[in-house]
């Protein structure tokens, strides 16, 4: 019900933005960074649940690239200075390498601002919510 409404809203967004003169990149990031869906804790795949918890233990994490930096190149995530996000990596059954699933978290590294999870590296994000 909600999902309808909100793709008309960011459709809006990205037409005006066009028609302003905005490139269809800078109209998306626009129309996306206030408008990020959320997912609880609870909803996050039972992997994503522990590596969250983790993230605010301090680890330990399973992947070597846990904790890394996240660049934010694709602009989804609202902006920040270089080094404010890191990403983990969220288990992928199946999967002979990390997989598309990941957590990546904005802030301080045992208590993020904000964390983000995404299904489909980095295509998409959701902001996790208690």
């Amino acid at each position: 019900m909600l999902r309808p409404l909100i793709f008309k809203l960011v459709l809006t967004c990205i037409v005006l933005g066009v028609l302003l003169g905005s490139s269809l990149a800078q109209a998306r990031r626009l129309a996306t960074a206030h408008l990020l869906a959320t997912i609880t804790v609870a909803e996050l795949p039972s992997p994503g649940a522990r590596v969250y918890g983790l993230i605010h233990q301090g680890g330990p994490f399973a992947h070597e690239k846990d904790g890394m930096v996240f660049g934010n190149r694709e602009r989804l995530l609202p902006a920040n200075k270089r080094g404010y996000y890191r990403e983990y990596t969220v288990a992928t059954p199946n999967s002979r390498d990390r997989g598309a699933r990941r957590i990546v978290c904005g802030g301080q590294a045992r208590a993020p601002d904000n964390c983000y999870y995404t299904g489909d590296h980095y295509a998409s994000f959701r902001k996790i919510v208690p």
